[in-house]
Parts: structure tokens; sequence; C-alpha cells
């Protein structure tokens, strides 16, 4: 049986932990650690980092927001890898190319990242870009629902192929809201009828592929008065309806749109009572450690089988391989046509 983890997910300062970051980490409630930008200036250092995190605690998940485009953590030492955009835009050009360089991009991604150290990557991006979603935009394949199921389900069998999970963000679809949910409170007004035939179209055909789903802090007024991650009638309808069966992430805790649920320990359990398996607080020090304390004892058994399970190759290794060769040098040429 999979060892559980804990069912926090928190960061780290720099790009050495203090003594205090070692003690928290070391505690059986945090399941995972998030880098960031600020952690990972180059391969080097985030490599010695995640081997102070793991000195400390194995077992633990290490995770990144490596999307690609404006979404890139780690840029030094590995492949700068386009907006998803760009890939939909080449779709319409040459589906069957952009289907090839696609999942060639999700291995690459997933291979990179595996070297590195990591466990996961908070990707792919399954939002629709409807030109309404400051938060969105290139970031998503394609305002084509059909676009962005066939492109994702192709990133996802190349993370696959690489041994890496993948999580979907940010059911039902953050595309429509037209607030940024860093920042404030984020709605999208429209029914459920037409969710299901937009922005829900990525994530039922693709919830049985996805080994990890984070939904957004975004409040869909016509179904539920509360964002999709503290609400268990969209969790359960993930859940349910679209048989998904891996982890449930909140999203950061503490952005501005989830502070409608209360204190740093009430949005976690408000996240974890709508179904979510794991709690992320970022960039808060202290309600991360109100977190941990409130969650003594309880553990999150899904998201212990995201753990990367195959011998981790490495970088030097991958540049032998003509296959990263190949797409490394078309993901570079795109992104610097950018």
């Amino acid at each position: 049986m999979t060892q559980p983890l804990g069912p926090v997910m928190l960061d780290v300062e720099g790009t050495q932990l203090r003594d205090e970051e070692r003690q928290l980490i070391s505690r059986a409630e945090v399941g995972g650690v998030l880098l960031f930008a600020r952690n990972t200036p180059d391969v080097a250092t985030t490599q010695a980092l995640i081997g102070q995190i793991r000195e400390c605690r194995p077992d633990i998940l290490v995770a990144i927001d490596q999307e690609g485009g404006r979404v890139q953590r780690l840029k030094e030492g590995v492949t700068q890898i386009p907006p998803m955009a760009v890939l939909g835009h080449h779709f319409a050009e040459s589906p069957e190319s952009a289907l090839t360089l696609t999942q060639d991009a999700g291995w690459l991604l997933g291979m990179e990242m595996a070297a590195c150290g990591f466990d996961l990557s908070f990707a792919p991006v399954l939002d629709l870009d409807d030109d309404q979603s400051p938060a969105i935009g290139s970031r998503s394949f394609s305002p084509d629902p059909e676009v962005v199921a066939v492109l994702a389900g192709a990133f996802i069998e190349g993370l696959h192929e690489a041994g890496m999970v993948a999580v979907g963000k940010h059911f039902p679809g953050h595309g429509g809201a037209r607030q940024d949910s860093h920042f404030g409170v984020a709605e999208d007004p429209r029914s459920l009828a037409e969710l299901r035939e937009h922005d829900l179209v990525p994530f039922a055909r693709l919830a049985t592929k996805l080994d990890g789903i984070m939904p957004a802090h975004v409040i869909y007024s016509a179904f539920d008065d509360r964002p999709a991650g503290f609400s268990p009638s969209w969790l359960g309808m993930l859940r349910e309806e679209l048989g998904f069966k891996g982890a449930i992430f909140s999203d950061d805790l503490t952005m501005a749109a989830a502070h409608a649920a209360g204190s740093p320990s009430e949005r976690a359990e408000a996240a974890w009572g709508a179904g979510c398996d794991m709690a992320v607080i970022c960039n808060a020090p202290a309600a991360a450690r109100e977190i941990v304390a409130a969650c003594e004892g309880r553990q999150a058994q899904r998201v212990a089988k995201l753990r990367y399970a195959r011998a981790r190759p490495t970088l030097a290794s991958l540049a032998a391989i003509s296959r990263w060769r190949r797409t490394h040098v078309r993901l570079e040429s795109l992104n610097e046509s950018e």
C-alpha cells in the first residue's frame, strides 16, 4: 500500500532551507513543497534545494508550476517552452504536426523536471482563452474546447511517457471570469448548461486520464455561491459524474478570491470539506503554520500516488536522445518567435 502523505503543500523562502522551514516540512501534516522562480534560479541551485528538502523528508512531493510561456518558474538550464497558445495556433495550420509536437513537449517537460528532482508540474492548463480572463490568456491552448481537449490530451500522453503525472487546471474553467482570482473575487455568471457545452468539455474528456486536478477560485453563481475549490457540488460532480479518481489540489489559499472562506485554517477546512485532498498555501509562512497546526493527524492517500517512481534521468543524458534534441530546438524556436 502507498504510504499516505499529509494534506498541506507549502513553499519555502529562498534557495536554501532555513532551520524553521526544516522543522515545518519535517511534520507529517506537510505532504508537499511548491517551488517558485525565487527558489529556482538555475538547475544546480534547484537540485541542491530539492536535495535539502528530501534530506528532511525523502517521501515528500516537490512540485513546480512549469507550463511554458509566462508561467515557467525554472528557466536557466532547461528548455524555454512557448505559451500553449502557440501550439494551438500551430494546430490550426498543421494538426498532425502540432499533435506530435505537443506530445513531445509534454514528454520533454516531464523528463526535464524529473531530472531536476521534481515529482510533478501543475500542468496542463485546460482553461479556454475567451479573451476575458487576465489570469489565462496565452496559457490556454485555444478558445475552442475541442482543440484544448485534443492538445491537452497529447500533452498528458507525453507527460505519462516521461513517468510524470498530469495535473489539469482550473476546473471547471477559469477562462470566462473577467477578474483575476489572484487579486480579487472572480465570478462567472454563465449557466451550468453553457459551461457543459464549453469550458467543461476538456475536463469531461480528460478526467480519467488526469492524475490530479486543481479547481478554480471562481464563483459560478448560477450553480453555487462558493468558489469551485470550496464547493462540494462542483467537486462532487468531478468525482461522480466525470469519474475523476485522482488527487484534487486547492489553488493557492492565499489568493484574494479564497479569502471569503475566512482565516487560513478555515479556508483549508473549507477546501478539505469540499473534497480537496491537499490544501496549497504559499507566500504566507504564518498562515502555513496555522494550517499545519489545524490538521494534525489528517492524511491524504491519493496524493502519495503522484510521486515520481522511475529512475531519474540526468539533463546530460537527455541531450543524447534524438527526441529531446529535436523537440528542444523546435520549442526554443517557437518561443523566440513570440
